[in-house]
C-alpha cells in the first residue's frame, strides 16, 4: 500500500502508495468512507474482445466472466491469467475483481488503481466507491477495482505472519543508529523477510512486475468486453497506465494519470526527491500548526522543525512504550508523521500525535503508523507492504554507484534535514531472492492519444516536477496542474480539476495542456 520509510530503502523508497493508503481524511479511528450505494442493477456479463489476439491467449482473452454479488450494488469475478505472459501454457494466476456497473447511460468500463504498489483496488472501489471516483462518473461507467497480480484476493505475495511483521517494522536495532552494526543489523532483517517471501509465495515473485501487470489489465479489458482501456490510475497507478499505454497503444482509450511517478529518474532520485517533498509538506504543517494556535511547538517554522527534530532524536534515544508493549522509535514515529502528511485533513490528528509524543504517549502516533502499515488489532489486514516489496524490488534496476549515493545523502541532508536522519539504510532489495528485470526510462506512448497527468503542487509523495516530467515525455501528454496540499489532485473538492477530468472522461474533452487549478 504505502512505502515504509521505518525500513528505510534506498531504492524502495521509492512510489509511495497513493489515494488508498493514506489520502483519505481521518475520521474518527482513522480513514473511513463507506458511501451509501443505489439499488444494483441485475448483472450483465459482455462478450470479451478478441480481436487480434493470438492463439496462445486465446484461453485468457476468450474467458467469459462469472459475477456474484459481493456487496449492495457489486458484484464480483475472478480472471485467470498466465503466471509468465512470456510462456503462457505455464502455470496461472487469479485476478481479483470488483465491479459497480453503471447507475445510468452505460459508456463502458472504467479500471482504477489506488496506488502502492501493493494497494488493493478491489478494497477501494467496494468500499470507497465515490472517493475513487465522481458521481458523474458513477453514473456513466462500470467503475472497476482489481487486485493486481501478487496483492490482495488476487494469487498473493505472502511473507511474514503478524508477529514477524511486528519486528520488521516496528522493531528497535539493538546498534547505534548509522553505525556498521546498525546497517547490518536492518541487512539481517531484511535477508528474513524476503527468505520468508521466497519461501511461502509458491514462486510467484519473479513475475510480480508492472510489465505484467499491465499486460493483466489488458487483459481484464478484454474479458469486461471494452475495445479500448478507460483507466485512472493514482500515485504508483500512473505508472502502471503509463506502462500500459507504451505496450498497447492502440487500446489505450481515456487514461488519466494523477500523482505521477516519473518513469525516466533512478531509485536514489525518486527517494531524495520524496525526502525534499515530505519535508515541504511537514514544513506546510507546521506553519499551519503553529497559526492554529492548538500547536505543541512555538516559534517560527525554523524553530518548530528543530524542536520536531530533537523530538525525533530523543525518542531514538529512548523509545517510548505503547500500551501494547510495543516501543515507539524514531523509525515508527516518522511513519505516522509521514501517513499524516498526504492530507491537510490529517494534520490535526498529526498535532494530537505529536503534541502525546512529547509528553510520552505514543498511542496516537501508533494509530497514525498502524494504519501507514495496514495494521489492525495486532493483526495485518492486507499484504500491502509484501507486496510493494515485491514490485519494487523487481521494477527498480540495482544501483550500487558509490558516488550516486553520496550525491543522494548530500541531496536529502540539505533538503530535507528533519527527516534525513531516519531516511536511509540498507536497501532491502539487495538481499531479493530474484534480480531486477525493470527499466528505467522515458515513456512516450507513441500513437496512444492524449493522456491527461494531473499534479498537485506541494504533492508529498510524488513530487509536482514528476507530473510535469511525465506529461512532458508522453506523445500526447496533457498536464493538469492542481495548486494546494497533500497527495493527488482529482476528486479532492477542486471544481476545476474535477470537471476537467469528468469532461474528458463524459464527452472526451481534452483540456488545454497546463490547466492550472
Amino acid at each position: 500500500m504505502n512505502d515504509r520509510p521505518t525500513s528505510r530503502f534506498r531504492r524502495a523508497a521509492a512510489v509511495i502508495a497513493g489515494l488508498a493508503a493514506a489520502s483519505v481524511a481521518l475520521s474518527g479511528c482513522l480513514y473511513a468512507l463507506i458511501p451509501e450505494q443505489a439499488e444494483p442493477r441485475p448483472s450483465v456479463t459482455y462478450p470479451p474482445d478478441t480481436e487480434g489476439v493470438a492463439a496462445e491467449l486465446l484461453p485468457y482473452y476468450g474467458q467469459t466472466l462469472v459475477w456474484t454479488e459481493c456487496g449492495p450494488g457489486f458484484d464480483c469475478t475472478d480472471v485467470t491469467a498466465p503466471l509468465d505472459w512470456e510462456n503462457p501454457g505455464g502455470a496461472e494466476i487469479t485476478l481479483s475483481v470488483v465491479r459497480h456497473q453503471a447507475t445510468g447511460e452505460r459508456l463502458g468500463s472504467l479500471l482504477t488503481n489506488p496506488g502502492g504498489p501493493g494497494s488493493s483496488g478491489v478494497e477501494v472501489v467496494r468500499d470507497s466507491l465515490d472517493f475513487a471516483v465522481g458521481a458523474d462518473l458513477i453514473d456513466a461507467y462500470d467503475v472497476i477495482g482489481f487486485d493486481p497480480r501478487g496483492v490482495g484476493a488476487s494469487t498473493a505475495v505472502t511473507c511474514f505472519d503478524a508477529a514477524d511483521m511486528d519486528d520488521y517494522l516496528y522493531g528497535i536495532p539493538s546498534a547505534p543508529r548509522g553505525t556498521a552494526e546498525w546497517e547490518a543489523e536492518l541487512l539481517q532483517r531484511h535477508k528474513a523477510f524476503a527468505d520468508a517471501c521466497e519461501a511461502n509465495s509458491d514462486g510467484i515473485l519473479p513475475y510480480i512486475t508492472t510489465v505484467n501487470s499491465a499486460r493483466d489489465m489488458d487483459l481484464i479489458r478484454a474479458v469486461l468486453g471494452d475495445k479500448q482501456l478507460n483507466y485512472i490510475g493514482y500515485s504508483y497507478g500512473t505508472f502502471l497506465g503509463a506502462t500500459y499505454a507504451s505496450l498497447f497503444p492502440a487500446k489505450a482509450g481515456r487514461l488519466v494519470l494523477d500523482g505521477a511517478i516519473d518513469p525516466a529518474v533512478s531509485g536514489l532520485d525518486v527517494g531524495a526527491t520524496q525526502a525534499l517533498g515530505f519535508e515541504s509538506a511537514l514544513r506546510a504543517y507546521m506553519q499551519d500548526c503553529l497559526d492554529s494556535g492548538q500547536c505543541p511547538f512555538n516559534g517560527t517554522v525554523d524553530e518548530a522543525m528543530a524542536d520536531l527534530g530533537a523530538l525525533l532524536a530523543s525518542v531514538d534515544a529512548e523509545p517510548l512504550e505503547n500500551g501494547d508493549g510495543r516501543m515507539l522509535g524514531a523509525d515508527s514515529l516518522m511513519t505516522g508523521i509521514i501517513a499524516a502528511l498526504y492530507s491537510e485533513e490529517s494534520w490535526s490528528y498529526l498535532t494530537q500525535g505529536l503534541d502525546e509524543a512529547l509528553q510520552g504517549d505514543p498511542s496516537t502516533a501508533f494509530v497514525l503508523a498502524d494504519y501507514y502499515n495496514s495494521r489492525e488489532n495486532g493483526t495485518y489486514v492486507d499484504n500491502s507492504g509484501e507486496a510493494f516489496r515485491a514490485y519494487n524490488c523487481m521494477d527498480y534496476p540495482v544501483e550500487d554507484d558509490p558516488a550516486a549515493e553520496a550525491a543522494y545523502e548530500a541531496k536529502i541532508a540539505e533538503g530535507a534535514p528533519t527527516i534525513a536522519p531516519y531516511w536511509s539504510g540498507p536497501d532491502s532489495c539487495e538481499v531479493w531472492p530474484y534480480p531486477p528485470t525493470g527499466t528505467r526510462g522515458e515513456i512516450r506512448a507513441e500513437g496512444a492519444g492524449p493522456i491527461l497527468v494531473v499534479g498537485t503542487t506541494n504533492d508529498p509523495a510524488t513530487p509536482y516536477a514528476w507530473s510535469e516530467s511525465l506529461a512532458a515525455q508522453l506523445e500526447e501528454g496533457v498536464l493538469i496542474t492542481r495548486e494546494g496540499e497533500g497527495h493527488t489532485g482529482y476528486n479532492k473538492g477542486n471544481i476545476c480539476v474535477d470537471e476537467a477530468v469528468e469532461d474528458f472522461f463524459l464527452q472526451d474533452v481534452v483540456p488545454e495542456d497546463g490547466l492550472r487549478c
